[in-house]
């Protein structure tokens, strides 16, 4: 059987579209339309189409139904054309119909299909809404209707930076509650001293609660961080069209769209002021991409320490114990692996090598577009789901269920040589070296070789050497 033949038999089941370069059999019932379909055999990479990320979708259909209100204020569209394409945009902000945006997030043509899966989707709701069948493009088209006086390349940056701003609101949230578990740990452990280290040597002493405190602290600066990237994200070049000039769009179309656009979304979007740079440039990308990096390096670290304070259990340090979540070995029993920290600092090495992936593709742009900006896309959106998930994972799955092992705390506090430092302005550095290489060397206790040499008296060892003296803050 021939291809023609298998679209005559399955005539019922499919309509006929063309473009420029010819014709196709799409499945009848489809949202999408003939350049979707193209879009999704040219690009099988990933195996995330656009519906993966609701996020995007949602921002598309803001885009478009604030496209569309713009145009018809300009007379542009009749009523019956805005309401449909924005009775269409709302159903997709409602979440309907995303399973209708197939075509993978990685593509060729910087982001042309990912616009036009848009429209033509848009298109057929709106079809129907209006008493049509699918494809009946002459009573509302994708590109002279839905996409009037736009651009793949104002539109397709434009919905992807109000996406960015959306996802990054439950990461905010997910850090906002691990910073809370860290300050409750952190209070919970208040009153238990242990040994601080430097260069995983034994250095100082703290308390097991100062540790959790910093640990949370560390994180308190990131959603600020987060919120500028965001700021930074909501300047938009929308009504440059192609390349920043503005063709096709009359004149205030612009402005007019960026306004809809912040009713709609509730963000606080503004019109970029060189809408020919804004359409080049990827700093915000770059800057929102920064950020995400950085916060990864700081989970990446906290779950690192984390390891390292729950090593042994009878061997390693021993301080903590993290709450034991599944069997550690298929050999050695009775072994309980640090899995959640581990997974957590996977997602973060993600988030810190797609950084640079990123870096690359915003360099690789020529002249007035990137068209490497998908790749841009899919990683940022991606990265900032693996760290709101993976967050959430650490914060429920181990923080919260940490509990802490004081007699070890206690006897790694009595068995260091640390202390001596405290002891340096009342012996002197010499005398206090002295100490502590004899303690080393004997295994002696600092404190007991300071008595021994009678360099101070057992009342003013007791003062020097209480718990309250040595951890109390600046």
């Amino acid at each position: 059987m021939t291809h023609t033949d298998n679209l005559i038999d399955n005539k019922a089941h499919t309509r006929i579209e063309k473009d420029l370069l010819g014709e196709q059999a799409v499945p009848a019932i489809a949202l999408y339309g003939i350049q979707t379909q193209r879009a999704a055999q040219n690009f099988d990479i990933t195996g995330m189409p656009i519906s993966h990320f609701p996020d995007l979708i949602k921002a598309l259909a803001m885009v478009k139904a604030a496209a569309a209100k713009a145009n018809y204020q300009h007379g542009l569209l009749s009523e019956e054309k805005l309401s449909a394409i924005t009775d269409a945009c709302t159903d997709l902000i409602q979440g309907e119909h995303h399973e209708q945006f197939i075509v993978d997030l990685i593509q060729g043509g910087a982001g042309t299909s990912t616009n036009m899966n848009a429209n033509e989707v848009i298109a057929n709701i709106g079809l129907k809404k209006m008493g049509f069948e699918y494809g009946q493009y002459s009573h509302l088209h994708p590109n002279n209707d839905v996409n009037r006086s736009q651009s793949t390349n104002d539109v397709y940056p434009s919905a992807a930076r109000l996406a960015m701003v959306f996802a990054a609101k439950p990461l905010q949230e997910a850090i906002t509650n691990l910073q809370n578990s860290l300050a409750i740990k952190g209070k919970e452990f208040s009153g238990i001293l242990k040994m601080g280290r430097t260069q995983l040597q034994d250095a100082v002493p703290m308390t097991l609660g100062q540790e959790f405190n910093a640990f949370a602290s560390d994180l308190g600066s990131e959603t600020a961080r987060i919120e500028q990237a965001c700021l930074q994200l909501c300047e938009l070049n929308l009504g440059g069209t192609a390349i920043g000039t503005g063709i096709n769009a009359p004149k205030g179309y612009a402005s007019l769209a960026i306004s809809e656009l912040a009713d709609i979304s509730g963000l606080p979007v503004t019109l970029a002021e060189d809408l020919i740079a804004a359409s080049a440039d990827m700093g915000a990308f770059i800057t929102f991409s920064s950020v995400l990096k950085r916060l990864a390096i700081k989970l990446s670290k906290l779950s690192n320490d984390l390891r390292l304070l729950s090593s042994g259990p009878r061997t390693g340090l021993g301080e903590i114990n993290l709450p034991a979540r599944q069997p550690g070995s298929s050999i050695m029993p009775g072994k309980v692996n640090p899995v959640i920290p581990e997974a957590m600092t996977q997602a973060a090495f993600q988030v810190m090598g797609t950084d640079m992936t990123i870096t690359m593709a915003a360099e690789a742009g020529q002249l007035q577009l990137n068209a490497m900006e998908p790749l841009i896309v899919y990683n940022l959106l991606n990265n900032a789901r693996l760290l709101e998930k993976s967050i959430r994972m650490l914060d429920e799955r181990c923080i919260q269920g940490i509990t802490a092992n004081e007699a070890r705390c206690a006897q790694h506090v009595e068995n260091s040589i640390g202390i001596v430092t405290a002891l340096v302005p009342h012996i002197g550095y010499e005398n206090a070296s002295r100490i502590a290489g004899n303690a080393l060397l004997s295994g002696s206790g600092v404190a007991d070789l300071v008595k021994q040499e009678k360099l101070l008296s057992d009342e003013e060892l007791s003062a020097i050497l209480s718990p309250d003296r040595m951890v109390s803050s600046i």
